[in-house]
C-alpha cells in the first residue's frame, strides 16, 4: 500500500507519495523524482528508479577570495578541504562532485592563492546555498618565498580558527608521504577547535591493500590530538573511499533526519 510521508529536511519540497521498493531498503516516489532511502534522509533520483545523486553532485563556483575579509559573511555550513600543494586536493574536489573542471589545480604547484566558494543549491530556496564547499590554497611548495608560505599560514590558520561557520575539515594526505611536518602544523591549528576532520589519504591506488591500512593506522596515531578525526584511502582515479568521503561530507552540509 502506497504511503504518505510528512518528514521534513532539507531535501523535502513537500509531503510526497512513497511506493515500497523491490530491494525493501528505499521508497520509491510515484510521482516525481524524489527519493526517500533507508536511514529516513530525502534525495534527488537520476530517474524515477536510478540511484541517488549525490548533494555534492550539485556544487557551482560562487565566489573567490584573495583574503579573509573578503568572503561572504558566515551563514550556511562549509567544508573546506585543505592540504600540502600537489596532494591531489582538486582531483578529490572534482572526483567528489562528480564534475571535471569544478576545482583547478595550477601548473605550477603552490601558485593557487585564492580561496574558492563552491555553492550547494537548496531546493526548498535555490537563491540561498544550502552549504559551501571551500578550496583553500594549497601550502607548503618549495618554489614558494618563506614570505608567501607565512602569508598563507596566516590566512589558513585565521580561517580554521575563526570562521563559525565551518562545519568539518577535509584534511589532504598523500598516504605515499604519510603526515608531513606542515601537515602536523596545521594539525595544530585544528586540534583546539574541536571540529571534526576527515582525512583522505589520496592515492591510495598507489600502494596495496596492507600498506594502506598500515597508514591509516600511522596517520591516525600521528594526528590523535584531533579528537573528531576520520580517515578514509582515497583515489580520484580508482573512486576508493568515495562512498563514505562523500557521505561523511554530505552529513557535515545538511545533517540526516533520524525517527
Amino acid at each position: 500500500m502506497p504511503c504518505r510521508s510528512n518528514i521534513r529536511s532539507p531535501w523535502a519540497v513537500s509531503t510526497v507519495k512513497l511506493a515500497p521498493s523491490t530491494d525493501g531498503k528505499s521508497q520509491r516516489n510515484a510521482g516525481g523524482p524524489l527519493l526517500q532511502t533507508h536511514d529516513y534522509t530525502i534525495g534527488f533520483a537520476t530517474n524515477r528508479i536510478g540511484p541517488l545523486v549525490s548533494l555534492l553532485h550539485r556544487a557551482s563556483f560562487f565566489v573567490s577570495a584573495a583574503r579573509l575579509d573578503q568572503l561572504p559573511a558566515p551563514g550556511a555550513p562549509e567544508v573546506c578541504f585543505v592540504g600540502r600543494s600537489n596532494a591531489g586536493k582538486s582531483s578529490a574536489i572534482n572526483v567528489l562532485c562528480n564534475q571535471r573542471r569544478l576545482a583547478f589545480s595550477s601548473k605550477t604547484p603552490g601558485r593557487t592563492r585564492l580561496i574558492n566558494l563552491f555553492g550547494l543549491p537548496d531546493p526548498l530556496a535555490p537563491e540561498q546555498p544550502l552549504g559551501f564547499l571551500v578550496d583553500l590554497p594549497g601550502y607548503g611548495y618549495a618554489s614558494v618565498a618563506y614570505k608567501e608560505k607565512e602569508k598563507w599560514a596566516d590566512v589558513l590558520g585565521g580561517y580554521l580558527r575563526d570562521r563559525s561557520s565551518l562545519a568539518g575539515i577535509v584534511l589532504i594526505i598523500d598516504i605515499r608521504r604519510g603526515v608531513t611536518d606542515l601537515d602536523r602544523r596545521l594539525a595544530d591549528f585544528i586540534a583546539p577547535t574541536g571540529r571534526p576532520v576527515l582525512a583522505l589519504l589520496t592515492k591510495a591506488d598507489k600502494l596495496p591493500y596492507g600498506q594502506r591500512q598500515r597508514t591509516v593506522y600511522a596517520v591516525r596515531k600521528d594526528l590523535a590530538d584531533i579528537g573528531a578525526l576520520h580517515t578514509v584511502p582515497f583515489s580520484a582515479t580508482e573512486r576508493i573511499g568515495l562512498a563514505e568521503a562523500t557521505q561523511y561530507i554530505e552529513n557535515w552540509i545538511s545533517p540526516k533526519v533520524v525517527p
